[in-house]
């Protein structure tokens, strides 16, 4: 029950606000020792040691019964909190680091439209500079957790006229803020993890502004980036938001087809891949001694190197895609009669008979997936 729940947040709105306290909880014992933020320095609350130090802990802490993950608790930490590293002023680290490390305060993304699609850098919501103000309108589509979250990072429109990639800006939101409306998206597994997240004329202060005017770009794909080295245990000893493996998995179990060879067989296929992929990116993140994405195997430039993981997280996801498409029909390839298509029509009725979300396969609605 605990693992389907973590894996499809099928909970109700009492049971995952019980599920995120128990996560805090937790966290903040953690944070009486520094264990919470192994690798950050001590200046955050940390250890400052290294990340075997922290993987060394992690596979300690794996051996006890401790709650489990949670999207919005893991974003919190191991992007957000490195996102407000790399770009914010000294008074706005002072300000949210400590308290996004010990999950204090909760923060989401806000990047997902309903007009893009998955495509970051086609955003319409807009953010209008007035005064020492930004006065920001639009909506933002599958943001996890924001339901129970403090506060959001919005990737904005600023400047209409500039290219799409030059003309968006980045924003810490509070979600208490006039004019901020978060509507929970009602799934048909019954959870309601998914939300919608509404501005309408609200006034954001220029000093939540995260980066330069016009780099929330950068903002984004460095964020994107720190969800890649998180994936590999290599932002802070957290988990990787979501849990791939483990969602496509439970989704083949849920269904039945975990005893089918062909099915067996691509599944093995898939947990080589991302070991292989999770080991080597391990690896060149110690050989990069730290930092932000800007350096080390991230590539000279920072974001443009962090450009080539969100690409390569389009690779995986559509390797992972592959394989829910053929949990509609387990047979070999030569003997399959409907196509992709069909496969996947197939897939999804069988997930709604068994009462699961069928948007992505793993676990999540495509729309989020920009990364």
């Amino acid at each position: 029950g605990d693992f389907s729940v973590s894996v499809f947040h099928n909970m109700s709105h009492d049971e995952e606000s019980s599920h995120l306290e128990a996560l805090r909880s937790w966290n903040q014992m953690k944070v009486q020792h520094g264990y919470h933020a192994i690798t950050w320095p001590e200046e955050y609350g940390g250890l400052g040691l290294s990340r075997a130090h922290a993987r060394a802990y992690g596979r300690l802490e794996r051996g006890y019964q401790v709650p489990g993950s949670h999207e919005l608790f893991s974003v919190t930490i191991g992007l957000m909190a490195p996102t407000v590293r790399a770009f914010g002023t000294d008074a706005q680290k002072e300000r949210f680091i400590d308290d996004l490390l010990a999950t204090n305060i909760y923060c989401c993304q806000l990047f997902s439209e309903p007009g893009a699609g998955s495509d970051l850098a086609a955003l319409g919501c807009r953010a209008e500079k007035d005064g020492d103000e930004w006065i920001v309108n639009g909506q933002k589509v599958w943001s996890s957790g924001a339901q129970f979250a403090d506060w959001g990072l919005l990737i904005s429109r600023s400047d209409v006229d500039q290219p799409k990639h030059k003309g968006m800006t980045a924003f810490l939101v509070p979600f208490d803020l006039p004019g901020v409306e978060v509507r929970p998206i009602k799934q048909m597994s019954g959870g309601t993890s998914f939300n919608e997240v509404f501005f309408n004329d609200a006034r954001v202060p220029d000093s939540l502004r995260i980066g330069d005017v016009g780099e929330g770009w950068k903002v984004a794909l460095t964020t994107l980036g720190f969800e890649r080295d998180h994936s590999a245990g290599t932002g802070g000893g957290g988990r990787r938001p979501g849990g791939s493996w483990k969602q496509i998995l439970a989704t083949a179990d849920a269904l039945g087809v975990t005893e089918e060879p062909n099915v067996r067989h691509e599944l093995m296929r898939l947990y080589l891949h991302l070991q292989t992929e999770a080991h080597l990116n391990r690896r060149a993140a110690d050989l990069a001694r730290g930092g932000t994405p800007g350096g080390g195997f991230w590539g000279r430039g920072g974001p443009p190197g962090a450009r080539g993981f969100a690409r390569q997280a389009e690779v995986d996801r559509g390797h992972a895609h592959d394989v829910g498409h053929r949990f509609g029909d387990p047979r070999p390839a030569p003997h399959r009669g409907h196509g992709r298509m069909g496969n996947l029509r197939m897939g999804r009725a069988r997930a709604r008979s068994a009462g699961l979300p069928h948007r992505g396969w793993v676990g999540r609605g495509a729309a989020q997936h920009h990364r």
